[in-house]
């Protein structure tokens, strides 16, 4: 008997996926191994990523354009046998929505061209309607819910609200966050009242992609490894907490995991806010991670990208690490610590998954039967 899972979804029928493996781990169900997929699986490791973007002409004409979306959202899933989609987006289309004239330097990341720094300008920032001002995202997942005809679940996303925030604060990417600290320590208030609006953004943000056909929803809190416990908790933790918090009220059925980048310290805390899942980096043993949440959540990780370099033979004793410090049990997603470098052989990638395809039934005592 093939297991089928069903979700309803905004209005649409009953929906049935395939490969329910991703959504059995969130919602602590008996596996029959660890389901995985990889943070960045569509970008530019994949030689049919970069001939893509290079027909696009350059990132936000890719990321803008649903079919151009689409098709690499899809590369990987084609490629490898991975258990999850994750829709081919960024962070700051939010910001981007918002105003601030997004752009990609060629080798220096993101900026804007308007950044947010005063409480003039804070207050001056609108809230973008998602089916208007980011429709292209909208309609990337309704095209790519449709070509994956329900083969694997397609995750959504969006950015924290504090990581967003010290993008649009500082203008671009920051090693010092120097305008980020000094609105934190100077206006808390003007600070606070930018993080309201972006969580508010991001909630309406993460529903319409609930209701166009994403089954799972991430958020991506790459910066909040640089607070102090005090300031993490004020800032990061709280907002991303609200999120969690109006999804369930909206969606109850579509699961959430949280991602604070160097957050080991803060996982019991982050645990706490009621979401499924929780995404762990290469800095802390799963062990240790799973003692600390006590089995609440669902832990997603933890391989040190950069093992992607080394030797199939290391790779698969850094998988089988990995996979023992997690232990017996459902409630593991396997994935690497944070995004895929862009350097690393996609032969070695696709090692990678059959090796936890092979190794990790022995972590499971049930069998769903899936594809």
């Amino acid at each position: 008997m093939t297991a089928v899972w069903h979700s309803k979804n905004s209005g649409h029928n009953m929906h049935s996926i395939r490969n329910t493996r991703f959504l059995r781990a969130l919602n602590n169900q008996p596996n029959d191994r660890t389901p995985i997929w990889i943070m960045r699986q569509a970008g530019r490791y994949l030689p049919e990523y970069r001939e893509v973007r290079a027909k696009a002409g350059d990132f936000m004409t890719l990321a803008s354009t649903p079919e151009l979306a689409c098709e690499v959202t899809l590369q990987p899933i084609k490629r490898f046998r991975l258990d999850a989609a994750i829709i081919f987006s960024d962070i700051l289309t939010v910001p981007d929505a918002m105003g601030l004239g997004l752009y990609f330097a060629e080798g220096e990341g993101p900026k804007f061209k308007n950044p947010t720094r005063t409480p003039k300008d804070i207050d001056a920032l609108h809230t973008p309607d998602p089916e208007t001002d980011l429709r292209y995202v909208m309609d990337a997942i309704r095209l790519t819910r449709s070509e994956l005809n329900d083969s694997v679940p397609l995750i959504g996303f969006c950015g924290s609200p504090w990581t967003v925030a010290t993008y649009m604060i500082e203008g671009s990417g920051s090693k010092e966050y120097v305008h980020t600290k000094k609105l934190m320590y100077g206006d808390d208030a003007a600070l606070h009242n930018l993080l309201n609006k972006v969580a508010e953004a991001s909630i309406n943000y993460l529903r319409a992609q609930a209701e166009a056909g994403a089954q799972a929803l991430m958020v991506f809190d790459t910066w909040g490894g640089i607070l102090t416990p005090m300031a993490y908790h004020n800032f990061s933790l709280r907002y991303m907490n609200e999120i969690v918090h109006a999804l369930q009220q909206s969606h109850p059925a579509i699961p959430v995991t949280l991602f604070t980048k160097n957050g080991g310290m803060w996982l019991p805390d982050i645990a706490h806010t009621g979401c499924a899942g929780v995404g762990v980096d290469w800095t802390i043993d799963l062990r240790d991670a799973r003692a600390l949440t006590q089995d609440k959540v669902t832990l997603q990780g933890n391989l040190d990208p950069g093992v992607l370099y080394g030797s199939k033979a290391k790779i698969k004793e850094e998988v089988l690490r990995v996979l023992e410090s997690y232990g017996e049990g459902d409630r593991h997603i396997f994935n690497l610590g944070h995004g895929i470098h862009q350097h690393i052989d996609p032969d070695n990638v696709e090692f990678m998954i059959e090796t936890v395809h092979e190794l990790s039934p022995s972590f499971h005592t049930n069998s769903p039967n899936d594809e």
